[in-house]
């Protein structure tokens, strides 16, 4: 299936109103970021628009916007960022169904669930395929809207500084700053800050970290106690998974998290010519070709057992191990 255009997207939300937006469950800040810049977005275009979200990390609440959450029944519902269906909060899919009227999304897995999905694989996050979209419009693009997208897209490229990150996604954040974003207090907030708390929780799953198959993959396992016994959250642990892949020598960084649910969701992290969505994909998750994710099993063991040994196949394939 193929995706629709920005003009065609520009002219659906056009036409609709009293509209709900939702994004991934465990969000991020492209998560975040793009289900306001849209909120905000939609109001400038006089629509009646509402959010739905949980688990925002501390270092996103600034963003959330207190008049977003007025209850009134929902004619149509968007989603960002959101790359398959079964990635939105259980509670939600209960709650309003299946029945999505447009997505907004930039992964090239994309599962085209919605009515009509606007997707851009070339774009580094969901906030940049935004960009796009609102320029087309010709959005009146406040400092408020801007600073939504740039966190998503900032967030998305590791402040710009992973393989995603294309002259287009500068310029587009060149435009952003123009708009009046502060991206030094934003970046010192969201890369630069840490709690005591986490930095506790950060230095017991480094030392829990091991490395198999020859050093080329880093592996760290957290469960529902770990984050108990720090006094912190998952949400406020969304800069972890970028961890192992830092090590030299490493093509493949494994992040193991247990959810509240007991199932256990891995988040993979790659090197050229390594693929994390392809590796995702034996376990029917997906993403980017250096960043993705899956769900496993409740047994935290066997799932990392089954990841690793998907991650073998691959540095066998490329060569990088016999």
């Amino acid at each position: 299936m193929s995706g629709i255009t920005l003009e065609r997207a520009w002219a659906a939300l056009s036409e609709m109103d009293d509209i709900l937006i939702l994004a991934h469950a465990n969000p991020d800040g492209d998560a975040v970021g793009s289900m306001f810049a849209l909120y905000l977005a939609l109001r400038q275009l006089g629509k009646r628009v509402r959010c739905e979200i949980k688990d925002v990390p501390e270092s996103l609440r600034f963003l959330v916007r207190s008049e977003a959450f007025a209850d009134f029944p929902v004619k149509h519902i968007v989603t960002v960022d959101v790359g398959d269906l079964k990635l939105l909060n259980d509670s939600f899919r209960e709650k309003y169904g299946d029945h999505i009227s447009l997505n907004i999304d930039h992964h090239g897995t994309n599962g085209f669930f919605a009515d009509e999905t606007l997707v851009d694989p070339s774009a580094a996050a969901a906030c940049e395929v935004l960009f796009s979209l609102f320029t087309y419009g010709g959005l009146t693009l406040t400092k408020e809207i801007a600073a939504c997208l740039y966190v998503g897209v900032s967030t998305d490229t590791g402040c710009f500084r992973y393989a995603n990150t294309t002259a287009k996604t500068l310029r587009a954040a060149a435009c952003l700053l123009e708009a009046g974003v502060d991206n030094g207090a934003i970046n010192i907030d969201i890369f630069e800050t840490k709690t005591p708390q986490y930095v506790a929780f950060e230095r017991a799953a480094m030392n829990a970290l091991r490395l198999c198959l020859d050093g080329k993959c880093a592996v760290m396992r957290i469960t529902q106690q770990d984050y108990k016994d720090a006094g912190i959250s998952e949400a406020d642990t969304q800069g972890l998974s970028g961890l192992p892949r830092m090590i030299a020598g490493v093509y493949a960084g494994l992040t193991v998290k247990e959810r509240e649910n007991g199932v256990y969701h891995a988040s993979v992290r790659t090197k050229e010519p390594i693929n994390a969505a392809e590796i995702c994909a034996k376990f029917g998750g997906g993403g980017h070709k250096y960043a993705a994710g899956c769900e496993l099993g409740r047994d935290g063991e066997d799932s990392e057992r089954r990841l690793v040994a998907a991650v073998e196949e691959a540095l066998k394939a490329a060569g990088l191990i016999h």
